[in-house]
């Protein structure tokens, strides 16, 4: 998946961001858009999921009720449309809405959520309530046995956020990949303490990034380079990605990570990172019960 959830975009790095996909891969990759007050996806969504649908194989929303325009736009390319939801009846509405694909998202993810209970409680509902929809398992999968435990609940496969985000390939401040390596699964805190920018929106971050932003004295901790090659400030409590780009006090700034955090143990390839996962899911899925 190809996030577009960056400062700077528009539809010139928007498709920048695309074209670079597409020369690391010949294999298909999906898009994903946060659509939330403000984002330029929400505000000009024929401009952007256009654009993405004609690239990417599958199109990906999060964060708004699932959107009839927003799909017809998709399927309009010839990609398919997904939503990611945090209940039976946000399921139901993609479903209405003609969505192709969905993604459960328990309330153990990182960064923001949607979901306010566990995943396994909710994949079963949403299994339930749309049982001829394919449907991805999301929130504290960070190793194969989590894996396996959502296959065997019956997901269609799972969508890995954490563990990534220490890959080689993320592209986030070295100081964030410590302080995942360092954490556990209680230093994953669901708040809403990095509200500014995106305000009342639960999300789960590192306690240390809390305690950080709590004891700083200064309405900035940093600067990062949007996409677009321009400067942003950092406000204190943002909702802004720490990526290599930052500086300033990067330990006080949205260190995003879900529950699964403690089976981040190493900076490792995301290649690595597949393989690692999918042999334990597989050996575990094999074993006679």
């Amino acid at each position: 998946m190809v996030g577009t959830a960056r400062g700077g975009l528009n539809p010139s790095t928007l498709g920048a961001l695309l074209d670079r996909t597409r020369e690391l891969t010949t294999r298909p990759f999906g898009v994903n858009f946060i659509i939330r007050p403000g984002s330029v996806a929400a505000q000009s969504p024929r401009e952007f999921v256009e654009q993405a649908a004609k690239v990417g194989r599958v199109v990906e929303f999060f964060y708004a009720d699932p959107s009839a325009e927003f799909v017809r736009i998709v399927h309009d390319q010839g990609a398919l449309a997904c939503w990611q939801v945090g209940s039976p009846a946000e399921a139901l509405k993609a479903a209405d809405v003609g969505c192709d694909i969905i993604v459960a998202q328990g309330i153990e993810a990182g960064g923001h959520v949607r979901g306010t209970i566990g995943l396994l409680d909710l994949l079963c509902e949403v299994l339930e309530a749309v049982p001829e929809m394919p449907v991805l398992a999301a929130g504290g999968i960070g190793t194969g046995r989590a894996m396996a435990a959502a296959l065997a609940t019956g997901a269609d496969g799972v969508r890995v956020g954490t563990r990534f985000v220490a890959s080689e390939e993320a592209g986030v401040h070295l100081t964030y990949t410590d302080a995942l390596i360092a954490a556990s699964a209680e230093d994953s805190v669901y708040t809403r303490t990095f509200h500014v920018g995106w305000p009342e929106a639960p999300h789960r971050v590192l306690r240390c990034a809390i305690e950080a932003a709590e004891a700083v004295q200064h309405d900035t901790v940093g600067k990062v380079m949007n996409i677009d090659g321009s400067q942003a400030a950092v406000p204190r409590f943002a909702a802004t990605v720490a990526d290599r780009t930052a500086t300033g006090h990067i330990g006080a700034m949205a260190l995003y990570a879900g529950q699964s955090v403690g089976a981040v143990k190493c900076v490792m390839s995301a290649r690595e990172i597949v393989r690692e996962l999918a042999e334990e899911a597989e050996q575990l899925l094999r074993r006679p019960h």
